[in-house]
Parts: structure tokens; C-alpha cells; sequence
């Protein structure tokens, strides 16, 4: 039982992806983009990689942790690292060392954190070489502020790949990738956005490399002392004159010699377009749908596809322009920096070919098909014959009557469905415990965080004044807290208070001694990332022992409370955060309690998703073996129920919803649970606390039950039925 337990203890598990690392010299892999380029890590040497999750990249990091057989044959050592900061500066290994380095975040809040070491590697410059794989998270999608990587690849000097999402091309800019670093000395960042992370197909495979250093192969001695290495006055005035000297210079050598951007040829010879490599697919469907490509994706206009997006190489964007009616830049985000360093380069040389992109294409916000159509159809009727351009009128005129046609149908908008928590999410019963508590005490100002615990923005809980970094809540309310006649409240999760909340928040609130509040979801992952493991998650031992009981994982690991006394914190309580009655007393006591200094609340729960994960292979096994199973269910006594709704709008949780009133005489909808209920409790325990209509009611619903079990359950219908009237 033991065993089983340990086994289902385990997070998501990524065995076939791990097999397909291991794929040889020859083969053939199928998959998505971000898994190719973890197989292209291995197949380039790379001695270690380090990182921290996030979309759209996660993928990366969390299969090289879990591939741990792999990575020892290997020699390469991966790190989980606490934040972006601490990944970057893994690099530091490839300051002095011919040791190839990769690291991945989520971009651009990840590089902000990272900027301070980034900004000192790139200093001195990298003797093996580097690779930063950044998730591009930019435009509608996006689950981050609007920014752009490229401005910390001008500002530090990095080169900067943007790979055309196709598999095989993204393998090669891999290893061009680590051979462009080392050959300019400059770390090398590889953005990647959410379609090239999850373009699926297929590309040839190459043979793992061992590093030549690794940690099968160990350094005897380090390297000799070099000043010249640091990045520290006075020597870093020269390395400012090394980056425009001879490393951009060797990197755009690199770069025209390799052939890394990409020259496709059109009919069209006299026009031109110069596009990010992210962007090439979306453009050839556009210029598809302008029928200015074909089935094959062959252009009528050359393109010149940027691989490379920085440096660019002068020589080369100058005879792709020269001689040209007009080139368009397609550039995503602003400020357009390709454009103006391409109007630069073209003016400098005497070049005076027209140059076209944010006049005509939006200067803000994702390049979907449709936006670009928009301003190539704009180019091509100035250049171009008017056939073509009608046709692009016709499809854009299309596209917008079909969205008024279903418009039309709904006769009303759609209502808003805001993003929510998960079904039974620990940290849903705090904020109706929150807004319960603000009833009695009145309103206050909630610094809010990043993670899963930033959904409580929206309806129906609408609570976070400001979010402005991971782990930064306790830090962002020092401000206003002051000034304010009540006490503010920090959120923050526990991935977020080991990312960064520990140093920038609670250190700083103690020193100060600030009257703050700070709440911790203790849910035991960063669970907004993908559920990964951190300091404060429950050992398997732990794990087991819960699945043995049918128990929680509360208590289980006191890394965040030993740490917070350890610094001196004096008033601290620990809530489950289903007890939505006890979570509110704690929280009025926390926002009026006469002591003065830091209060520190550690709201404690499982997240779902993991515990689901844990418990639902577990009872699987169970029910096959034909043993007893019990598990909870909550419904609504439609007799009972008044149409009130406060619940709901206390809750939020999908599976408390409405259905028709079965009483004929009345009109307003009943609640009900639908099947999706996990069984937290959540509503019973609103209703309960903010003293509710009693319509919650608690079944246990037995699976291959007990002999004794069935009979009684038999007699106890014949006594419901014998009661109930003729």
C-alpha cells in the first residue's frame, strides 16, 4: 500500500516526453516546439540548465527535472532555481569556463527580474556559450504586462533569436544559438512566443553530446584569476568599448556567414517585406489570403525572414532593400526598433527606398492574420495591381459581416465569463471569508500578487488594488499603508513568498516595523505555473501517509512558519482555509488587533489540482479491488432554497449554479450543484458563516459498500418512503 501511495504521489509525469530526448542520430521526432528545443539543448552539449517556470515555456524545465536518469548519463546538472535572478546568474559558470549554459523564464516579467545579473554577464562577456529560451508571452493572450525582450537585448548588448516556427529551424537556431555566443562573446537570448512553443511536427535528430565538462567529467583546478572578467570599475569601461568594437561586429560576421536569416524570393523583385522570424507563418496566411502566396506558402513578394532580430547585419539589410519600390517592416509590439534601426542603416548608406510598418500596422497588441491583412492590403494597393487588393477588401469585409451576423443572432452580447478558480480551490473560501469580513469592519486596500490567487480580481470577488510583481504585495502597500485610517492587506502565495515576497516584503516590513498585515496561501506548489515543487511542498513521505489516512497535507512541511519566527515574526496564525467562519474572525482580528508590527496569516490548503492528481489514481486502485469508497457530495434542498443567490455571489465556484424553479408558483431560479462538485464544503461553510438559508445539505455517497451497509440503507428508504404522504 506503501508503494502505491508514493507512486500516486507524483506530480504529472512526462515519461514519453522524456523518451523522446532520448531519440538518436537518424531518428525522427514528432511534438510540440518547446520539447524540440529541449531535445536541441542536449544535442548541442549544453553542461547545465537552470530556470524558472512559467508559460509558455514551463515545458522546458519541468521535463528536465523529472528526466534526472537522463541528465546523469548526460553530465549536465539542472536546477530548479527560486527566481528569474537566481537562473541568470547560473551563467556566471560560462564567464571563465568553455561550458555551454542554458536558462528559461517566462518573458518579459521574468527578464526583469533577471536584468540586474544579465546586465553584469553581458559586461565582460561569455567565454562558453549562453542561451536564455524566453516565453514571448506578448499580445492578446498574454497573461503579462505589454513589453518586448528586445529592449534588454539594446540595452545589455545580447544577441537576439527569433526563430521561424517551423521545428527544424528552431533545432538549428539552437545550436547557431550557443556558436553565435561564443563566437561574439555576447549571451544570447532565444524568445520564443506561445505558437512557436506549441507548433507541433517533426524534425531529424541528432545524437545527445556529452559536454566536455560536466559532472562526469569534473575541473580540477578553477580558472586562473582575470580582472578583465568582472564586471566591475575600471574594466568595464572597456568592455563597453569590446561590445561595439568586436562583438557585434563577430556576431553579424557569424550570422551573414551562417545564413541564419532567411531570403525567400517573389515575382515581385521591385517590392520587399522583412518580418520577425515568430511572425513569418502568420504572415504567409495572410499573404495567402491576400493571394499574394500560394498553397505552398511560395511568396509573390521576397521576404527577409530575421531569424536574428539583434544585431542586424548591415550588409545584408541593405542589398535586400536596395533597388526596391518599397520594403514593409513587420514588427510586433512597439517602440518599432527594427524599423527605426533598418531606417537608420538604409539612411546612412544613402539609401533613400521607402519604408513602410507602423504607419500601416497597429503599434500596439498581437499580429494576428486578420491585423496584418489589414496593412498589407494597404501596401499592396499603393504597389500593387487593385485585383489584389479587392480581394483583401472582400475577405476583411466578410470576416467583420460574419461577426455581425452572430451578433445579430444573440440579439444580446454574450454575458462576461471572467477567468475563476478551480473547482474546490483552497484559496476561493478566503476571499469569501475576506469579503465577509470587510462587511463588519469596512473596506480596505488589498495589495494583490501574482499567481493563482490574482483570479479574486474579477467577479465575484473584484479584490486587489494593485499587482505589481511576483512576490512584491507586502512590499507595494509600504506606500499607502500610512496613509490609510485602516490597515492594508498583502496577498501573496507561497511560491510567490520564496520567489521574491521573503527579502523585498517581509524583511523590509520588519526592519521598518510596519503596522502590515501579510496573508500566504500556503497551498504547498506553485500552482499557477504548472503545480511545480518548492521549498515549502510536502515530502512523499508526507504524501504517502495522507493517501493511507484519506487525510489533508495541512501542517505537514513548517518551512514558512519557522522561517517567518526565524526573522523575528511575533504574531502569526495558521487557518484552513475551508473553515470560512474561523478565516474571517482571524482576518478582523489581524486588521484591528491592538499589536503593532508585522501580522502575518498563513492561509493553509492543498491545491486541488495536485490533490486530484494524488487521491484520484488511489481510489481508481481501490474500487478494481472492490473496496469501500466514500466521498463527499453537496446539493442544494430545491424545497428550501429561496432564490437569494447570496452564495453564489459569495462563492463563485462553477459547480454551485441555477436551474428552473420546480415550484410552478415561483419564479426566481433555485441553486444547484452540479456534478463537477470535488466536495470542499465551500458553500456549506459560506452559508454557515455569513448565516445563509439552510438549503446546503452534506451526502456521502458509498462505493462497494459494507454487507450491513446495504440493509440499512434499505430500511432507512423504506421508513423515508412510509413517511412521506399518499
Amino acid at each position: 500500500m506503501v508503494q502505491l501511495a508514493l507512486e500516486c504521489a507524483l506530480e504529472v509525469s512526462f515519461e514519453h516526453e522524456i523518451e523522446s530526448l532520448r531519440l538518436g542520430e537518424g531518428d525522427t521526432f514528432h511534438g510540440e516546439g518547446i520539447l524540440a528545443i529541449t531535445k536541441a539543448l542536449l544535442q548541442s552539449g549544453v553542461a547545465y540548465v537552470g530556470g524558472y517556470q512559467g508559460a509558455p515555456v514551463s515545458h522546458l524545465l519541468d521535463v528536465m527535472v523529472q528526466a534526472k536518469t537522463l541528465m546523469a548519463e548526460l553530465g549536465v546538472h539542472v536546477e530548479a532555481c527560486a527566481n528569474e535572478a537566481s537562473a541568470a546568474a547560473m551563467l556566471g559558470a560560462s564567464l571563465h569556463y568553455p561550458l555551454r549554459g542554458a536558462v528559461t523564464w517566462k518573458s518579459i516579467v521574468g527578464t526583469n527580474v533577471a536584468a540586474d545579473a544579465l546586465s553584469n554577464l553581458a559586461s565582460p562577456g561569455v567565454l562558453g556559450g549562453t542561451l536564455m529560451v524566453v516565453g514571448e508571452d506578448y499580445g492578446e493572450g498574454a497573461s503579462v504586462i505589454q513589453e518586448r525582450t528586445h529592449a534588454y537585448a539594446l540595452k545589455s548588448t545580447l544577441c537576439l533569436l527569433d526563430p521561424r516556427p517551423d521545428l527544424t529551424k528552431m533545432v538549428e537556431m539552437v545550436e547557431h544559438g550557443f556558436a553565435l555566443s561564443e563566437a561574439s562573446n555576447m549571451p544570447a537570448i532565444l524568445e520564443l512566443r506561445i505558437r512557436a512553443c506549441h507548433v507541433r511536427g517533426s524534425f531529424v535528430t541528432k545524437a545527445n553530446r556529452s559536454p566536455a565538462l560536466s559532472t562526469r567529467a569534473l575541473m580540477e583546478d578553477p580558472a586562473a584569476f582575470d580582472y578583465m572578467r568582472l564586471a566591475h570599475p575600471p574594466v568595464t569601461f572597456r568592455h563597453e568599448k569590446l561590445k561595439t568594437q568586436e562583438r557585434i561586429p563577430a556576431a553579424c560576421r557569424y550570422i551573414a556567414e551562417h545564413g541564419l536569416n532567411e531570403h525567400f524570393p517573389g515575382r515581385h523583385a521591385d517590392l520587399g517585406l522583412v518580418v520577425q522570424g515568430g511572425l513569418y507563418n502568420a504572415l504567409i496566411r495572410s499573404l495567402q489570403q491576400l493571394g499574394l502566396a500560394n498553397a505552398w506558402g511560395e511568396s509573390d513578394i521576397p521576404i527577409l525572414v530575421l531569424n536574428v532580430t539583434y544585431p542586424l547585419v548591415p550588409d545584408e539589410v541593405a542589398e535586400f532593400c536596395a533597388d526596391k519600390q518599397a520594403v514593409m517592416v513587420i514588427e510586433e509590439g512597439q517602440p518599432e526598433y527594427i524599423e527605426q534601426d533598418i531606417a537608420t542603416l538604409l539612411r546612412r548608406r544613402g539609401l533613400s527606398t521607402p519604408l513602410h510598418g507602423k504607419d500601416w500596422l497597429p503599434s500596439a497588441g498581437e499580429y494576428s492574420v486578420e491585423v496584418l491583412s489589414t496593412g498589407l492590403s494597404t501596401f499592396a494597393q499603393l504597389y500593387l495591381p487593385t485585383s489584389v487588393a479587392h480581394e483583401a477588401h472582400d475577405w476583411l469585409t466578410a470576416n467583420q459581416q460574419r461577426r455581425a451576423d452572430v451578433a445579430a443572432m444573440l440579439e444580446t452580447p454574450l454575458p462576461a465569463r471572467p477567468p475563476s478558480f478551480c473547482v474546490g480551490c483552497p484559496e476561493r473560501p478566503v476571499f469569501a471569508a475576506l469579503k465577509l469580513a470587510q462587511q463588519d469592519i469596512g473596506q480596505v486596500h488589498i495589495a494583490a500578487d501574482i499567481g493563482c490567487h490574482a483570479l479574486a480580481t474579477f467577479e465575484p470577488f473584484s479584490s486587489g488594488h494593485s499587482i505589481l510583481g511576483y512576490g512584491m504585495s507586502l512590499a507595494s502597500r509600504a506606500g499607502v499603508s500610512p496613509m490609510m485610517q485602516r490597515r492594508s492587506l498583502a496577498i501573496m502565495g507561497d511560491g510567490g513568498f520564496w520567489h521574491n515576497g521573503l527579502l523585498t516584503g517581509v524583511q523590509s516590513a520588519l526592519f521598518n516595523n510596519d503596522d502590515a498585515v501579510l496573508l500566504i496561501f500556503k497551498n504547498g506548489y506553485t500552482s499557477a505555473t504548472g503545480t511545480q515543487d518548492i521549498h515549502s511542498t510536502p515530502s512523499d513521505g508526507a504524501k504517502a501517509q495522507a493517501l493511507q489516512k484519506q487525510d489533508s497535507l495541512a501542517h505537514t512541511n513548517q518551512t514558512i512558519e519557522t522561517t517567518l519566527r526565524g526573522m523575528g515574526v511575533q504574531w502569526m496564525r495558521t487557518v484552513h482555509t475551508y473553515e470560512v467562519a474561523h478565516m474571517k474572525r482571524t482576518l478582523k482580528e489581524a486588521l484591528t488587533h491592538e499589536f503593532t508590527g508585522l501580522k502575518v496569516i498563513i492561509a493553509e490548503g492543498e491545491c486541488q489540482l495536485e490533490r486530484q492528481r494524488r487521491i484520484k489514481p488511489w481510489i481508481a486502485k481501490m474500487l478494481r479491488g472492490g473496496e469501500r469508497v466514500v466521498r463527499v457530495k453537496y446539493g442544494v434542498d430545491e424545497d428550501v432554497c429561496n432564490g437569494d443567490h447570496a452564495c453564489i455571489r459569495l462563492s463563485g465556484c462553477p459547480t454551485l449554479t441555477l436551474k428552473d424553479n420546480p415550484d410552478p408558483l415561483k419564479v426566481d431560479p433555485v441553486a444547484t450543484v452540479i456534478d463537477g462538485c470535488v466536495g470542499c464544503g465551500l458553500c456549506g461553510a459560506n452559508a454557515h458563516a455569513a448565516t445563509l438559508c439552510p438549503s446546503f445539505y452534506r451526502a456521502e455517497v458509498v462505493q462497494n459498500p459494507k454487507p450491513w451497509e446495504r440493509v440499512w440503507a434499505a430500511l432507512r428508504a423504506r421508513l423515508v418512503r412510509a413517511m412521506q404522504p399518499a
